[in-house]
């Protein structure tokens, strides 16, 4: 136990006895996040203002005890857990949208609201936020913003960082802060925003964030495309690339997720498909239809066993569908997964499917990879049965090979899971000692006491 009985009365003076939980069975529920893991926290928090994360920091400044900041704790590398103990402060009850100003472009948000209503909220106005991770459906904007979540739109509309304009936040010393801008442009002093984005909830809880937003493309088509072979679906993304098409989504899908895939809905499949890619294309009808065109010329090039166009918005979303829940279907193959979301420049995406082939014939371990092809962001998943050691040595190794060999190609160890627990150990296989000690000295100055999301990233 880490909190000392005054600190316990002081949480239980700010939030009352229906926001404060100690009773095991409700700190059992915010004990582990999508990682296979359990830290159990000695509270969980749910704050409805500012003002109350501010007294919680303050307090834990004072009296020397952790906070851990989390959303919907879908996060897949450890970020939203109590490594240390602590209180779990969950921000799921801010999740009002405070405005959408149609005129201007530009929302403004609580960190608890789910990414996918805000979606519906902002379609219905004929506005569009691009960022669209596969867990929209039940993660929040806050989290998202901490950990700079992508999705297949990425390749062209950008990540998370490019759409957050500014923050409300509270440091770990309990000030209330606001960074960026509510305007196009902005250069008055350091860019705290950008600071702030991806930073894991090390830095400040994020309590209020402004959203800039897009007009909604008027028409979308959505194509499956059939491969032989990997090699030739990856082969495919590059020529789409270099032709000046650019794909709103591409992903794939090799064999062993396809399978997964199969269980949850039968996509038809043509005889000998080992890899699949999902194109999505958007803009006018007539850009949608000769990008549709320019695309089933590319692939069939390529090697294209057959290309499909969905007929309908309904069947659109059920491929989506598809793609989204693969992850979750991946322990058919195995009770426990490694998973990791590397990327390289999109030409050398066949050589690193080429290093994944080889990685597969080597250790005899079920290796699943999807992801999005468009902009490099692989999705690799090493299926293990953790309790037996031999294979767990066996992944670590796969996992450090894979590593090794993304950066050789000019890639990075993480797209959009950031590096949370399960990634710090490699995280100076990237990083240089010199950045990371600025990196440790920016934390430092935000947090100087250390309460603040403990033992991540470093």
């Amino acid at each position: 136990m880490t909190l000392k009985r005054g600190a316990v009365s002081a949480l239980k003076k700010i939030y009352g006895k229906n926001r404060f939980k100690s009773e095991l069975e409700d700190l059992t529920c915010y004990a582990f996040d999508a990682v296979n893991g359990r830290y159990l926290p000695d509270a969980v928090v749910f704050p409805e203002c500012p003002d109350e994360i501010a007294q919680t920091l303050a307090l834990a400044s004072e009296m020397g005890f952790p906070v851990v900041p989390r959303g919907s704790g879908t996060g897949t590398t450890g970020g939203s857990v109590a490594v240390e103990g602590g209180v779990v402060l969950v921000t799921t009850q801010m999740n009002r949208i405070l405005t959408i100003d149609t005129d201007n472009f530009i929302a403004e948000v609580e960190p608890g609201v789910i990414t996918g209503d805000f979606h519906h909220a902002v379609e219905k106005l004929g506005l569009f936020y691009p960022p669209d991770p596969s867990s929209a459906g039940v993660s929040t904007l806050g989290g998202n913003v901490a950990e700079c979540a992508g999705g297949p739109r990425a390749v062209k509309y950008g990540v998370t960082r490019d759409y957050v304009l500014g923050v409300e936040a509270v440091t770990p010393l309990g000030e209330i802060i606001r960074t960026g801008v509510k305007t196009a442009k902005g250069v008055v002093g350091y860019d705290l925003t950008r600071l702030l984005v991806g930073s894991e909830g090390t830095l400040a809880v994020i309590t209020r964030i402004w959203l800039r937003l897009l007009p909604l493309p008027s028409s979308s088509a959505t194509m499956k495309v059939s491969f032989g072979s990997m090699e030739e679906a990856a082969a495919a993304v590059t020529r789409i690339i270099a032709s000046g098409i650019l794909p709103r989504c591409v992903e794939y899908m090799d064999e062993a997720s396809l399978e997964c895939a199969m269980t949850i809905a039968d996509l038809g499949l043509p005889k000998g498909c080992r890899s699949v890619l999902l194109i999505e294309v958007d803009g006018t009808q007539s850009e949608v239809e000769r990008s549709v065109e320019g695309v089933e010329d590319l692939v069939v090039a390529a090697g294209a066993i057959k290309v499909e166009r969905a007929e309908s918005e309904a069947e659109a979303k059920r491929l989506w569908m598809v793609r989204k829940k693969v992850s979750p279907a991946l322990y058919r193959f195995g009770p426990d997964k490694v998973n990791e979301d590397i990327v390289v420049p999109r030409s050398a995406i066949p050589e690193m499917v080429k290093k994944i082939e080889s990685l597969k014939r080597e250790y005899g371990l079920p290796m699943v990879s999807f992801g999005h092809a468009g902009d490099g962001n692989i999705h690799f998943n090493v299926m293990i049965d953790k309790k037996d050691a031999a294979q767990k040595l066996r992944a670590e190794a796969v996992v450090e090979e894979l590593f090794t060999h993304t950066l050789a190609l000019g890639g990075t160890l993480s797209g959009e899971h950031g590096v949370g627990i399960t990634k710090r150990p490699y995280i100076g296989k990237e990083i240089g000692e010199a950045e990371l000690s600025l990196m440790r000295g920016i934390k430092k100055v935000f947090d100087p006491k250390g309460i603040l999301n403990p033992s991540k990233i470093f």
